[in-house]
């Protein structure tokens, strides 16, 4: 890796175990960090959240340095329900299928709308600005057992042979737990993402019942505005509701059993 002191180094820090651990590591071996990006959705977890204050306030006493938190303008629920269509052609699909002209609804596996408008374009325009005006390095937090995922810039956890398993266990024995969310569900990304398995959805319930009850509500809104279509679909064959009922005597049944 080039660590040319004219060279500009910028870390993407997705929160999770690798992005963490790759910093973590970076700050041990005294790897120069210029700045440390990160993408705030605003739909993250409350201890993903408790989780990036706490590596800020590593990466202040080790380097000085603030991590550098990059927002869409308008936010998930403004680009879910009120953004107004402008291309012409969403416009006529949308009136012909008596669609609302406002909103993008809730994202699907072939529109995945939040991971590029409140994620990847933040970071991919930082990024190429640092690149052009100061001929940055950029570090990405990918692990050795994701080969796929390279591309073409920096990644120390592949060049040190460090998988996913390997990463998680580095930032606990460094005391960085994310208060068990890792324990918990198999990713850390946002908790209202329909894309989640049946079995992740469980656990919110169960675990984050605040979160539940406003995924709900989303989901009410997401009918009322779209309709029965993919749009206002939380996933195929279930809404939010019809899950809540399914838990909800999932529990029952279970309580009978006891007895």
């Amino acid at each position: 890796m080039n660590e040319d002191k004219n060279v500009f180094h910028a870390v993407s820090l997705s929160g999770g175990k690798d992005s963490t651990a790759m910093l973590l590591l970076m700050l041990e071996r005294d790897m120069p960090i210029d700045a440390v990006l990160t993408a705030d959705t605003g739909m993250e977890f409350p201890e993903m959240y408790e989780h990036l204050q706490k590596l800020d306030d590593l990466l202040y006493r080790k380097r000085g340095i603030h991590i550098t938190i990059l927002r869409h303008p308008k936010g998930f629920e403004h680009l879910m329900f009120v953004e107004p269509k402008t291309k012409q052609r969403s416009i006529e699909n949308r009136k012909r299928l008596g669609v609302s002209l406002y909103g993008n609804g809730w994202p699907g596996i072939r529109v995945r709308w939040c991971t590029g408008q409140l994620k990847t374009h933040l970071i991919d325009k930082e990024v190429n600005r640092l690149k052009k005006e100061q001929n940055a390095l950029h570090y990405v937090g990918i692990a050795a057992d994701e080969p796929t995922r390279v591309k073409n810039e920096q990644y120390p956890l592949v060049e040190w042979g460090i998988t996913e398993k390997k990463a998680l266990k580095i930032c606990y024995d460094r005391s960085f737990d994310w208060g068990g969310l890792y324990e918990i569900y198999r990713r850390c990304s946002c908790w209202c993402c329909p894309l989640q398995r049946i079995d992740e959805l469980r656990k919110l319930r169960r675990h984050h019942p605040e979160l539940w009850v406003q995924l709900m509500e989303m989901d009410r809104r997401a009918i009322a505005q779209f309709g029965n279509n993919k749009l206002g679909q939380f996933k195929e064959n279930w809404t939010v509701e019809a899950l809540e009922q399914r838990f909800a005597e999932e529990e029952r049944q279970t309580a009978v059993s006891l007895f």
